[in-house]
């Protein structure tokens, strides 16, 4: 018997935002680790290249075209997970947005409305629905990925840094009220990661220079390290974690 257990086969897992980045990252070292990955994110051509990537390391994966903004492509994907899988063990609630960087006095209601949707409603639905299905299989554990911007909030980035500081507190919520049926919830909070999501920091010299000067390790992050500390929460070596948010920044905020 292993002492720390990091396997997760036999598990089926749901990540969303699985197309690239962190996302794409998690699923990829889920299906190393044994679990059958349903891959979710906007357009199934994204899906269908990180699941060949997953068969061809001789892993499974199951593309599902999602948009985790909107409910009705939720419980398609949960209902899809149901009748063709029959169980859920994981949930990674990966998918974000971002679509408004600038003061928070100008943002239009456009820019709230989507930011919420994607970063909290989704999740919100997500593991309602998540939860459900892992209590017919007598548990399960869900991951949420925020941001150090959910601590301290970033300049021009305030509707985002509301709804990852809101991602934070349903953590907790839902691990208190789950915690009875077997469930853990639990967050990953990374610092800056080198993703398309964030190339606008990367691209301007300036935001970049003014981010690492403040983080000890002076650099950033890549998405695997951020996996790892994803499937360090999801494994059965976290089995007394829920309610834990993990932050993975260079020391940044600490």
């Amino acid at each position: 018997m292993k002492t720390v257990d990091f396997s997760l086969h036999g598990k089926t897992a749901v990540v969303t935002g699985a197309s690239r980045g962190i996302g794409k990252a998690v699923a990829l070292t889920l299906a190393e680790y044994g679990a059958r990955v349903i891959l979710a994110s906007r357009k199934m051509e994204g899906l269908e290249a990180v699941a060949r990537q997953i068969a061809d390391d001789g892993g499974e994966a199951l593309p599902i075209p999602c948009h985790m903004g909107k409910l009705e492509d939720i419980e398609r994907l949960f209902l899809a997970v149901e009748e063709r899988c029959g169980r859920l063990d994981i949930l990674v609630n990966n998918a974000g947005a971002n679509p408004y960087f600038g003061p928070i006095m100008d943002a239009e209601e456009s820019a709230w409305d989507k930011t919420n949707d994607v970063n909290l409603k989704g999740p919100f639905f997500a593991s309602r629905l998540a939860a459900k299905l892992m209590m017919q299989s007598g548990g399960g554990s869900i991951v949420n990925v925020a941001s150090i911007n959910g601590l301290h909030p970033a300049p021009l980035q305030g509707i985002y840094s509301i709804t990852k500081a809101a991602l934070i507190m349903m953590t907790k919520a839902f691990a208190l009220e789950l915690a009875p049926s077997g469930i853990r919830v639990n967050a990953v909070i990374p610092g800056l990661v080198e993703t398309r999501f964030s190339g606008a920091m990367f691209q301007n010299k300036d935001i970049y220079n003014y981010i690492i000067d403040r983080v000890p390790m002076k650099r950033h992050g890549q998405p695997e390290e951020i996996a790892g500390a994803v499937l360090y929460l999801l494994s059965g070596a976290a089995s007394f974690a829920t309610g834990a948010c993990i932050v993975c920044d260079g020391g940044m905020t600490m």
